[in-house]
């Protein structure tokens, strides 16, 4: 009889997590967090989730060994032995495209533990040297995942209207796409701050290049288009039987075309700030902190001590980070809804350098 050696057991190896597959160790803390209600809300799987369940899984992950064309294969994010979620990976049985899907318990929440494992299993993948193209379907309100994938650089590719039964009710299903080429491109992108930011006129000579920044799906329901402000813009609306003064730049780091900001302006009000974009590209680089401060020293010079921001009031949106820059909420709202924020430019100005200055 010829016994076959095992292959090696599957691992990734990450900053902070261990990828392997499944295994019979992990069962109590898998069939926990997947009967939570606030994990299984946009999810398929049956409930109540069952240790059977949970060991036919196992079951298959240990015959299956590794992922493997043909196949779901069930990893768990282990740190330091503990399991702190689970990743899904599918490979199509031509070994060309790819599928991914994460979970992460509600306590290990917060900590970027998808990102590093949707980061570590797209690398492998694309390192096959045969997958084209990896894909992610999600619950349109599931914004968490969202951002998962585009802090991975997947592109949103649009929303199937209901196109999947889940928990009882039909429900849209939002699609997301991230090419090998693209991957390449989005890795060798700069992610450090910029040395410097700042702005310059929207013209005939950049106006294409300016529209055509993109901001992240997440964000859409928060901020308008480059192409709708600049509209906007065209055709200011009253604002208590008074016009508004539009006043807008694109924003420059280190060279690069990165965002766009707007201004309104009416007498005997504080300036507000009306829009203001990084795309998509550009994330988590403080681009959007130092553009503040350059508004705030932009309406300082020209006369006012305090400057205004009007954001979406809605869980995700931009309070906070308002917040952290000495804004506080003003009570008013603006005839569309969106609420409004008052700081002192010298606050702002001040704010933004300690952030700016820190490690």
């Amino acid at each position: 009889m010829v016994v076959m050696p095992r292959r090696r057991p599957f691992r990734l190896q990450t900053e902070r997590l261990t990828l392997r597959m499944l295994a019979r160790d992990d069962i109590t803390d898998f069939t926990r967090y997947r009967n939570r209600p606030e994990v299984a809300r946009y999810q398929e799987w049956s409930l109540p989730y069952t240790r059977d369940l949970a060991h036919e899984l196992v079951d298959e992950m240990d015959a299956m060994g590794q992922p493997e064309p043909g196949a779901w294969a069930q990893l768990a994010m282990d740190r330091d032995g503990r399991l702190v979620g689970d990743f899904a990976v599918w490979i199509d049985p031509a070994d060309e495209l790819a599928m991914i899907g994460y979970t992460v318990a509600p306590e290990h929440q917060g900590h970027a533990y998808a990102v590093e494992a949707a980061e570590a299993v797209i690398e492998w993948l694309f390192a096959r040297g045969t997958i084209h193209r990896v894909a992610a379907t999600i619950d349109p309100r599931n914004m968490a995942s969202a951002r998962v994938l585009e802090r991975c650089g997947f592109e949103y590719v649009g929303t199937a209207r209901s196109a999947a039964w889940s928990r009882g009710e039909w429900t849209d299903d939002a699609r997301f796409s991230l090419l090998a080429e693209d991957w390449r491109t989005w890795r060798s992108r700069p992610t450090h701050p910029p040395r410097s930011v700042r702005f310059v006129p929207v013209d005939a000579t950049n106006v294409d290049a300016v529209c055509a920044l993109d901001i992240a799906h997440s964000q859409r329901r928060f901020v308008r288009t480059i192409s709708e402000s600049i509209a906007r813009a065209a055709h200011p609306p009253l604002v208590d039987g008074e016009p508004v003064e539009p006043w807008y730049r694109a924003i420059e780091a280190d060279g690069e075309l990165v965002g766009f900001v707007m201004l309104a302006h009416q007498p005997g009000r504080a300036p507000r700030l009306w829009q203001l974009l990084v795309d998509r590209r550009h994330p988590r680089r403080g681009i959007a902190t130092r553009a503040v401060g350059a508004v705030a020293r932009h309406v300082a010079a020209g006369g006012s001590r305090w400057l205004d921001a009007s954001f979406v009031d809605e869980p995700g949106g931009p309070e906070v980070f308002y917040d952290r820059l000495g804004f506080q909420r003003s009570g008013e709202a603006e005839p569309g809804g969106d609420m409004t924020c008052r700081a002192a430019t010298a606050d702002v100005i001040r704010l933004v350098e300690l952030l700016i200055d820190r490690p």
